[in-house]
């Protein structure tokens, strides 16, 4: 078989139930990206999709929520330190992980727990 995988189509983060709003605040608000209309036949299970370039972030609703403290995606950005200086005008946590050669990086959290990489390959 030939390889066929080309890439990443998008990355879901759990969330409870019925939080929505708060989903909306922080990705689309906080953090700038825009929200793409679900599916309707997706769209009555809850949860929040967006785009990041030619992926997307989805924000799907989980019975019996617990945050991914470990696992997480990361976010190619431009201008990290415009991001960071951002995100700390907005009262968002910096958290610092382990250097990575030829990266600039750090970790937040979004409003249910879930751990966010913030990377820029220099």
């Amino acid at each position: 078989m030939k390889n066929q995988f080309l890439g990443i189509d998008h990355v879901q983060v759990a969330a409870p139930a019925h939080h929505e709003v708060e989903a909306r605040q922080f990705y689309a608000e906080t953090l700038g990206l825009k929200e793409i209309t679900k599916p309707d036949r997706l769209a009555r299970n809850g949860g929040v999709w967006f785009e990041i370039g030619h992926q997307q972030l989805h924000v799907g609703v989980q019975k019996d929520f617990i945050p991914s403290q470990k696992a997480h995606p990361a976010l190619l950005v431009e201008n990290i330190s415009d991001i960071r200086r951002h995100l700390e005008s907005k009262g968002v946590e910096i958290v610092y992980g382990d250097e990575l050669e030829g990266a600039d990086r750090f970790y937040i959290s979004d409003p249910f727990g879930n751990r966010i990489e913030i990377i820029e390959w220099l």
